[in-house]
């Protein structure tokens, strides 16, 4: 018998001996029975329930692993979210003032990466199971924008035609556009020659009935009835096939109105790591913008839409990879202000050069705590003071909390 001390993602529990295991589904506080071996458990018994439990709205949850924490109290779940940021930043000898958490609602996910596989009765297509390859067929998903939902069953029969290879594995990514469904496929084994004209035909046939506006197989358009089209401030952008955009447009409005206010002096600014314009078109209502991407095609996106939105100041826009050849402080002389927002891997070599230039305020977006705390180490040690962050919890019902952190010189 286990009782219940804390909670991870997957749930963290102490036997009676005092070693830590893990069990999935459970809550702090709670007794269960579980059953295992090593480290990792599965929960067997529910023996006295935790009062912060609640009955989880998806029917798929459990075996699906597409979120974790869904049996747990909204509000004693963000206040844990909270809590974990706020103990990675003491971790690192950080203290800030972490303000009241940005939290997304149900149904406003507008990605989603669903896996395709043969089963017995034709395609499955859902999400992986937990811990395991397989897959969980899905016929709602309580996060998901309602026109992905909407679409399941057609995106099944879209899928079949890249399912001829034994070995292809599709993953479809879907993203929720102001135009219509983007579907960008990965995964396939097309075999010597590629897809054939059959399979070609298929796809666009069972593309047109789901009415998507794009599909693409690894960027090659497969099909296309209209472009697809996301709006970053005045700007309508087309994203480039399986391109990035944060997985909810409330929470990119709320991150993109926090940076603009943490650098609402700066006359010029840099964002860095911009992707197709998310940060950049906002911030450039106010201030020049200089903006700087490892993605080729999402430069291009961002420069492609740069002259139908009005009333903007100037945006220069070029691919570079920022962790090859960060922005070097010597680069930063005519910045006010600078925005980072990198990958899990965050930006130590960039830190490093924005703490070394002579910059006032910067504006620090970032999916990983523990990264952004060593980057923001280095800006503090340089003689910025953390002066608040802003906790966004973008992936609901999953251990995740990404943030804004804004500093100041």
């Amino acid at each position: 018998m286990i009782e219940r001390v804390g909670a991870q993602g997957d749930g963290v529990a102490r036997d009676q001996g005092g070693g830590v295991l893990y069990a999935p589904l459970t809550l702090p506080g709670e007794r269960v029975r579980v059953a295992g071996a090593g480290e990792r458990f599965e929960l067997e018994a529910l023996l006295e329930a935790s009062a912060e439990r609640v009955s989880p709205p998806c029917p798929h949850f459990g075996a699906c692993g597409g979120c974790a924490l869904q049996h747990w109290d909204h509000a004693a779940y963000l206040a844990w979210k909270v809590d974990q940021l706020r103990l990675t930043l003491e971790r690192a000898g950080i203290e800030a003032d972490i303000a009241t958490p940005f939290a997304v609602r149900p149904h406003e996910r507008r990605r989603a990466a669903l896996h395709a596989r043969r089963g017995p009765g034709g395609v499955l297509l859902g999400f992986k199971a937990r811990r395991s390859w397989s897959v969980v067929p899905i016929e709602t998903c309580v996060i998901a924008d309602p026109r992905i939902v909407a679409a399941l069953k057609p995106l099944a029969r879209f899928a079949a035609p890249f399912l001829t290879h034994p070995k292809s594995a599709p993953i479809l990514h879907v993203t929720a556009s102001d135009t219509g469904l983007d579907v960008d496929v990965t995964g396939v084994e097309a075999g010597q020659g590629g897809l054939s004209a059959d399979a070609r035909l298929q796809i666009a046939e069972a593309a047109a009935a789901a009415d998507l506006a794009r599909a693409t197989l690894s960027g090659e358009t497969l099909y296309l009835a209209r472009q697809p089209v996301v709006r970053f401030g005045r700007a309508s952008v087309v994203p480039p096939p399986g391109g990035f955009l944060q997985a909810s447009a409330r929470a990119e409005r709320f991150m993109a109105e926090a940076a603009g206010a943490a650098l609402s002096g700066a006359e010029r600014v840099a964002d860095l790591f911009c992707g197709a314009g998310a940060f950049a078109f906002p911030l450039a209502e106010r201030s020049e913008v200089l903006a700087l991407d490892a993605s080729a095609p999402a430069i291009a996106a961002l420069q492609g839409a740069r002259a139908g939105a009005p009333g903007l100041k100037g945006i220069e826009a070029a691919a570079r990879d920022l962790f090859r050849r960060p922005l070097l402080a010597a680069e930063m002389k005519r910045l006010d202000g600078v925005l980072f927002d990198p990958p899990r891997a965050g930006a130590l070599d960039q830190a490093r050069e924005i703490a070394a230039s002579k910059v006032p305020d910067v504006a620090g977006v970032s999916c990983n705590p523990e990264t952004f705390a060593r980057d923001a180490a280095v800006l503090i040690a340089a003689g910025f003071a953390l002066e608040r962050v802003l906790p966004v919890d973008q992936f609901l019902w999953s251990p995740h909390i990404e943030l804004l952190g804004v500093f100041r010189r």
